[in-house]
């Protein structure tokens, strides 16, 4: 069956619904020699007969039914297939897979809700994950579209600015250091900090920060996780330097504070990122315009932090 072609089972289809070579030749616009020579080369690759006659009525054999089956079965695929692709040009529905890094799992489910509330036919896959597994999946090509702290700079990426993005030390409610109008960054040297794995973007930024300010607070853990972190700072496990808009929720319901330090917030940005290389289907364009349109209005705003830098 490798060299059995599209164009022969439509032949042996309309063969079977006109009753004849001759009339099959007229409905498909070919000579009726070449239906003869067509169905005559897919007996012999098959091996088998495809038509008996019944008086002038061509009577499919059972090789023929089967191939009459496989023909309908194609033909229903492919409709589908054409009818997706105009939903798709018709920006009626298409998937999207999304990226997101741990961090922005915060706002980016609302930022979709609403994209979907607007495109409800639009099927949307979200996927979450660390920067690292997110980033080896968006140059895989897994994703449409990707929203991260830091587009890769090795490789050829569209990448647009969402909003600013602010980082702060947050610590436990009744700690001390809440107290204080502002203290420097010295004053965090022998303060406990939880922090994330190695390779995070925020621990990055951590490390850059406290390296520049040069002090070395104790790690008292390693944490994969956001979720956990803001617990375990609640509990009075320590301090964290952590993504402002992770920790919104918990400033807003007063179970974690913000330790002003003098320097900080640290600003960077969110971006939706998309690899040059990769075609964008009309779904997924749509949605990437959403996010660069609307995308900033659904950053979290964290009590006492300011939205974007002075003079921005």
């Amino acid at each position: 069956m490798r060299n059995v072609t599209l164009k022969q089972l439509r032949l042996v289809r309309a063969a079977h619904e006109k009753g004849s070579f001759a009339a099959a030749a007229e409905a498909t616009h070919v000579t009726p020699p070449a239906v003869t020579m067509q169905i005559k080369a897919l007996e012999e690759e098959i091996g088998l007969p495809i038509f008996e006659r019944d008086g002038a009525r061509l009577v499919p054999t059972a090789a023929g039914q089967e191939l009459l089956d496989a023909a309908r079965r194609i033909d229903a695929v492919l409709f589908d297939a054409r009818e997706s692709l105009e939903a798709m040009r018709r920006i009626e529905g298409g998937r999207v897979t999304v990226g997101v890094v741990s961090t922005a799992k915060y706002f980016a489910p609302r930022m979709l809700a609403a994209f979907a509330r607007l495109h409800p036919k639009v099927e949307l896959n979200l996927v979450v994950g660390n920067r690292s597994d997110v980033l080896g999946r968006f140059l895989a090509g897994e994703f449409d579209v990707a929203i991260m702290g830091r587009p890769p700079e090795d490789a050829p990426v569209e990448s647009t600015s969402i909003g600013p993005h602010p980082h702060v030390v947050v610590a436990a409610i009744d700690d001390p250091a809440v107290q204080d109008d502002e203290i420097t960054p010295a004053q965090l040297a022998d303060r406990v900090f939880l922090v994330r794995e190695p390779g995070s973007g925020t621990r990055n930024l951590m490390e850059g920060f406290l390296a520049k300010v040069g002090i070395h607070p104790p790690i008292g853990m390693e944490i994969g996780s956001n979720e956990t972190i803001k617990q375990a700072v609640i509990a009075g496990l320590g301090l964290t330097f952590i993504s402002a808009h992770t920790v919104a929720a918990e400033i807003e319901d007063k179970r974690l504070a913000v330790v002003r330090v003098a320097g900080l917030p640290l600003w960077r940005r969110w971006y939706v990122v998309r690899l040059s290389r990769k075609r964008a289907m009309p779904a997924a364009q749509l949605l990437h315009d959403f996010i660069i349109h609307r995308g900033e209005s659904f950053l979290p705003r964290a009590p006492g932090v300011p939205d974007r830098p002075e003079g921005e």
